[in-house]
């Protein structure tokens, strides 16, 4: 999805571009877009159920504005297909893991390969969550190397404290800019 608009100047003023997040139950997608959209985080666990779609415009210079129309995905250990009308025009996702639960990075790889199959390679990165407690993680690099390796970009993010958060959504931004994807 990538719309333009005209400026009074005549330039094109307004992109739109979709993102999708996906992952396991409880990773904190809804608290990460909760984060970018609003700056707010509430320990309260809402599962969300279908799909819930947020904005935010951001800005990456004079005449470069970006409307990101963010789609939290309900939480899945795999993909499904019922997801596919919430796709269409996707111009980049996140896989959310948890890092103090291992088993919730293994379901991103599991959606991404499925992601791959169905939409090609689109901007991505994996953002593991939950840095705040990174004293508690029993995930470690080693359980995301193969993300890296395969040239995915790896980013810890925490919704409590909003640490990497704004930086993410930005970089990816950024990147769906950049590729031109959902034209």
């Amino acid at each position: 999805m990538a719309v333009l608009s005209a400026s009074a100047s005549g330039g094109f003023a307004i992109v739109k571009k979709k993102v999708c997040l996906f992952g396991a139950f409880g990773v904190g997608k809804t608290s990460l877009v909760s984060r970018f959209v609003s700056n707010v985080f509430s320990p309260q666990y809402l599962s969300t159920v279908g799909v819930k779609v947020d904005k935010k415009v951001v800005s990456f210079g004079p005449g470069r504005e970006v409307t990101m129309m963010v789609w939290d995905i309900e939480g899945r250990d795999e993909y499904v297909s019922m997801a596919d009308s919430y796709l269409m025009g996707m111009s980049g996702f996140f896989l959310v893991a948890d890092g103090t639960r291992p088993e919730t990075i293994d379901a991103a790889r599991e959606i991404k390969r499925s992601l791959a199959e169905l939409f090609g390679e689109k901007p991505s990165a994996l953002l593991v969550n939950k840095s705040d407690l990174a004293g508690e993680w029993s995930a470690s690099e080693e359980d995301w190397a193969d993300f890296s390796a395969a040239g995915l970009e790896v980013l810890r993010t925490s919704a409590k404290d909003g640490s990497g958060v704004e930086e993410s959504f930005r970089a990816l931004g950024l990147r769906m800019l950049e590729a031109g994807t959902g034209r």
